[in-house]
């Protein structure tokens, strides 16, 4: 009886071991890669799906259900999940990340799902600046004219989701959401750049941990001030979509953890396929010509930085 007892755990752990889920290479890598840019679509729907309610409370409940789900891992893993050697930095990164979520909610109602996921991609082109002037990184020419595309890409989306005839008119056009969008990626450019100065040792599940609670600590006030009743069904989804933001950071590991960082570099830009299949099924939305144009641009902007820099690592290894 007890050598049947103990066997058992060991073939059911080698079984599992076969599973193609849990091996690595190429193909796993793809796999989890593509699900990242799934699943920030589908928030980005149930983000919209709740725009009802104002920005700041669906910040909240966006990071407070975050909470809530982190929560069973944290308790199963306290001797080393809670304990924090940067509160300082948690917090910084928590208030960055409450104003950029709160300006992507803003802006889910008032720009297709395409142009969120094309500002989605235009982080990279907002990091390299700031690297240079906060991080002193060194920018060659490369870099630069990369970057400098990529905003002629951005401001090209930007006049291709304005009204206004005039050019000069759409890019200062307040109730544009594309300037939430770019307030939002220039949030997220500042959280990595704080990350690449004060890089943490702490495990990935006590930095998502404390984020998410940081977060819901700086939404809590304003959500409280603009507060509306959800319903059972909004409720609902933005249970799903605080989970989905957890479910998004374990994709990414998985898919890194399978391959090579650089091998996935491009399939990031299949979010913009995603966004325009579920864009034109659940809302009608067909981008304009001006937006494919724009997403055009800032793909050869951010794959060229993206190339420039897998190229520069390889050359300092060897």
């Amino acid at each position: 009886m007890t050598a049947t007892t103990t066997a058992s755990p060991s073939v059911s752990l080698e079984q599992n071991q076969k599973l193609w889920f849990f091996r690595k290479g190429y193909l796993q890598g793809v796999f989890w890669i593509t699900l990242v840019a799934l699943t920030s679509n589908l928030n980005d729907i149930l983000m919209r799906e709740t725009s009802r309610l104002p920005a700041q409370e669906i910040t909240f409940f966006r990071y407070f259900f975050a909470v809530i789900t982190l929560l069973p891992f944290m308790l199963a893993n306290a001797k080393t999940a809670f304990k924090t050697e940067r509160p300082i930095l948690h917090a910084i990164r928590a208030m960055l990340l409450f104003g950029a979520i709160f300006a992507w909610a803003a802006a889910v109602k008032l720009v297709p799902l395409a142009v969120m996921s094309t500002f989605a991609l235009t982080v990279p082109i907002f990091v390299l600046p700031m690297a240079s002037v906060f991080l002193k990184e060194k920018v060659g020419w490369q870099r630069t004219l990369a970057t400098l595309v990529g905003f002629a890409g951005i401001f090209t989306v930007v006049y291709g989701s304005s009204t206004d005839v005039n050019f000069i008119d759409s890019l200062f056009t307040l109730n544009n959401g594309t300037w939430y969008l770019m307030f939002a990626a220039l949030l997220f450019a500042m959280s990595d750049i704080v990350n690449k100065k004060y890089v943490s040792k702490e495990s990935n599940l006590s930095m998502l941990f404390y984020i998410a609670l940081g977060t819901a600590i700086f939404a809590f006030l304003p959500a409280k001030m603009a507060f509306e009743m959800p319903n059972l069904r909004e409720l609902g989804l933005l249970f799903i979509l605080g989970a989905g933001g957890n479910l998004i950071l374990f994709f990414l590991l998985k898919a890194f953890s399978a391959t090579d960082v650089s091998a996935l570099a491009p399939y990031r830009y299949t979010e913009l396929f995603f966004a325009g299949i579920f864009g034109f099924l659940f809302y009608s939305e067909i981008p304009n010509s001006w937006t494919f144009l724009g997403a055009g641009i800032i793909i050869i902007a951010t794959a060229s930085i993206a190339y420039y820099e897998i190229h520069q690592n390889r050359k300092k290894k060897s």
